[in-house]
């Protein structure tokens, strides 16, 4: 079998036990309340519960190579930090001059919401779904990314019920897996990079009362817009400071030549 063609399966199998795992994740959950008895605690192993598949693939494409190079955790925390707290500057700007500070929120619920969320999405999404099959196949950019992004954005879709608002949180959500992608590819496969800044995106939606919905208001889409633009910006220019062309070209688009 084409090597490609076995990883593909091998991350598409994996990733169909997760999901289908995630269905149990608050029966899972109450089990593990009673053991640790703490619900933060049992909503984080829960999490690594579901994801043993997402592991075990990795594992296996990777011929027992280290996973968590594989996923882009070994790479430099400190970096992606300050990088991603370099673009999400214009969000809290935002949030301090149009919003107020939504005092009502728990840390708990704040830890789960937007560390703990924004981990586990670019673990599972951008980590293993789209990473495993840019870096272990011959698929580009595109076809890599396509699958994870329409997951990643229908898994929003339990924000509205409204047809105009869901259509939006679909389109909204599906350029954030792709953008998400994008960084981790061009920060030569730090997840750290994308991981942080999902992370601070959410918290700074979560700290200001600005939107119910990742599909948010004019506003606050102008400072995620001006987020976006300097993240893209500033990748740019790190790459070609560095002397190197980008990740993502013509030659990695679709199928790599």
């Amino acid at each position: 079998m084409n090597k490609s063609i076995r990883n593909i399966i091998i991350v598409l199998t994996c990733f169909l036990a997760y999901y289908l795992a995630f269905e149990y994740f608050e029966k899972i959950m109450l089990i593990a309340d009673r053991i640790v008895n703490y619900r933060l605690i049992s909503y984080t192993l829960t999490y690594f519960i579901i994801g043993i598949p997402i592991f075990f693939g990795t594992y296996i494409i990777n011929n027992n190579y280290d996973i968590f190079n594989s996923l882009g955790l070994s790479k430099n925390i400190l970096r992606g930090l300050i990088t991603a707290f370099l673009f999400a500057i214009p969000m809290f700007i935002g949030g301090l001059i149009f919003n107020k500070f939504n005092t009502k929120i728990s840390i708990p619920h704040l830890i789960a919401g937007t560390i703990l969320a924004g981990f586990f999405e670019e673990l599972y999404f951008r980590g293993f779904l789209f990473g495993q099959i840019f870096r272990n196949t011959t698929f580009g950019f595109l076809p890599s990314i396509i699958l994870g992004a329409i997951v990643f954005a229908a898994a929003h879709l339990y924000q509205s019920q409204d047809i105009l608002t869901m259509t939006g949180i679909f389109i909204t959500t599906f350029m954030g897996a792709v953008f998400f992608a994008w960084l981790f590819v061009e920060w030569d496969y730090n997840l750290w990079v994308p991981l942080f800044l999902h992370t601070l995106m959410n918290l700074s939606w979560s700290v200001f009362i600005v939107s119910d919905n990742a599909l948010g208001n004019i506003t606050a889409n102008i400072f995620r817009g001006l987020t976006i633009a300097i993240a893209i910006i500033l990748t740019i220019y790190y790459k070609r400071r560095r002397g190197e062309k980008l990740s993502v070209n013509r030659n990695t688009l679709l199928m790599k030549v």
